[in-house]
């Protein structure tokens, strides 16, 4: 009989086994940050500008699953780092457009490199095999997550 909600024992183990994994492996990965001033929230929203290109504060804020209040503020704090700026929407006077700067557009590749480096030492110190097993796991992930 199968049931809608129903989870093979192995299946779970499987399930908790990959979240604790992505859980310590992101926690790692965050430890590697290059300016902990700047909030997660803040460079999750950069991060979204740099590959979304200019938005305006509402789809922003869509983009990143939070109230439009919350993003003010999380684009207030980037213009102070200097790392987005607000300029008037071309055609909506009551919009304003929001794009990342040069400044800001560093700032987010020093984070991915330094990530990266930490993350190529750990891969060099694996055989081929796992490196390539990891390959097709971060497909499957990426899969997963709807990417």
């Amino acid at each position: 009989m199968r049931y809608a909600n129903y989870v093979a024992p192995d299946q779970h183990g499987l399930a908790s086994r990959l979240r604790l994994a992505v859980v310590r492996l992101n926690r790692r990965l965050r430890a590697q940050r290059t300016n902990s001033a700047v909030s997660l929230t803040q460079v999750s929203a950069l991060s979204t500008l740099h590959k979304c290109g200019p938005l305006t504060p509402g789809e922003l804020a869509a983009k990143e699953g939070v109230q439009p209040p919350s993003m003010t503020r999380v684009i207030a704090a980037l213009e102070e780092f200097g790392f987005a700026t607000r300029s008037p929407h071309p055609t909506d006077g009551r919009q304003a457009i929001v794009e990342l700067t040069g400044e800001g557009s560093s700032y987010l590749q020093d984070e991915i490199t330094a990530r990266e480096a930490w993350l190529d030492k750990r891969l060099a110190e694996l055989d081929p095999e796992e490196r390539e097993l990891l390959a097709r796991a971060a497909e499957i992930i990426d899969r997963m997550a709807g990417q």
